[in-house]
């Protein structure tokens, strides 16, 4: 039975299984430039962060009606229960789906639909978080919290992803003081492959409470003095950072110099279909790695409750936290 956890740091467009990919596909009509799934497969393998973006962008084309969705979150959360998962804030770009001409309402009413019904059939809670594409104007992003406005009772929080280099947080800065006014919480990726002044600026210019990622943080020993004192969550996603080239291969991954320090990380699973893995193999993947010990695997368990969204159920996170501890290696 794998550690109970909560995954904070999850693409749901990132779960798209090439074999779901081509059910979509001939559901409505589409026909992808592969010849099969294993084909498909064969091309997650990236050279760097757009690398995977560009894939990433053009398999969204099969996700066109909200049975799409649904049946697309389904899909992660009976893997995310299958690995201890408990709790899950699942991100989502409108904007992608938008700009193809899917509404903001489709997308949303479809993963509602399976989010709802997620305690009672998977055993899982969840939060969406709405994130934002850096590499798309401010403007647009103005523009998509507009429309997402009939639909906040679904939505928890902002956040905010995709190429990072070159667009830092303070882009961004009119969108989330207005997600503020809205009660909306507030994340946003930072530190992946930008430089430790984008996760000062995401603090410092939209007011986050996690950091999505985080790792050129250690670049920075006064930042990291800081976000331990502030104890400010890491959503850190390892078997993402190996892929992506921005660790080189995993015993070389700084998790454990992380919570050596102090840092209240937590380990997610980020594009599991892209990447090799979900929350529970990430867990096992860095574990092995870097010789976690039971408290530092514990731990990391902890940090993930503890940094999630819960505040309105305290009993529910209690009761989430009072599993990990009884937990038996």
């Amino acid at each position: 039975m794998p550690l109970p956890k909560a995954e904070l740091h999850l693409h749901i467009e990132g779960t798209l299984e090439p074999e779901l990919a081509f059910a979509l596909a001939g559901r409505n009509g589409i026909v992808l430039p592969y010849a099969d799934a294993e084909e498909l497969r064969h091309k997650y393998r990236f050279k760097d962060l757009q690398s995977f973006l560009d894939l990433y962008y053009e398999l969204m084309a099969v996700l066109r009606t909200e049975e799409d969705f649904t049946d697309l979150a389904e899909a992660y959360l009976a893997h995310a229960a299958a690995q201890g998962v408990r709790h899950a804030e699942i991100f989502f770009d409108p904007q992608a789906h938008r700009a193809r001409g899917v509404p903001m309402g489709t997308v949303v009413a479809g993963l509602a639909r399976a989010l709802d019904r997620a305690p009672e059939r998977h055993g899982v809670t969840t939060r969406l978080i709405m994130c934002f594409l850096r590499d798309e104007s401010a403007e647009s992003a103005s523009e998509t919290l507009a429309a997402a406005a009939p639909y906040l009772r679904h939505i928890t929080g902002v956040g905010l992803d995709s190429a990072e280099v070159g667009h830092p947080p303070s882009k961004f800065r009119e969108v989330y003081e207005e997600a503020a006014r809205l009660g909306l919480r507030r994340v946003a990726h930072a530190g992946e492959e930008g430089p430790p002044a984008y996760v000062r600026e995401a603090l410092d210019v939209l007011g986050v409470e996690r950091i999505d990622h985080g790792l050129r943080s250690m670049e920075d020993p006064e930042l990291v003095a800081r976000l331990v004192r502030d104890r400010v969550p890491l959503t850190v996603c390892p078997l993402s950072n190996v892929r992506l080239r921005t660790v080189d291969v995993l015993s070389d991954h700084p998790l454990r110099t992380m919570l050596e320090a102090g840092l209240m990380a937590t380990v997610n699973s980020d594009d599991p279909a892209y990447f090799g893995g979900y929350a529970e193999d990430n867990v096992r993947a860095v574990a092995d790695a870097l010789r976690l010990t039971e408290e530092q695997l514990r731990e990391l368990a902890r940090n993930s409750f503890l940094a999630s969204f819960l505040d309105d159920d305290e009993d529910l996170r209690s009761a989430y936290l009072a599993e990990v501890d009884a937990y038996v290696f």
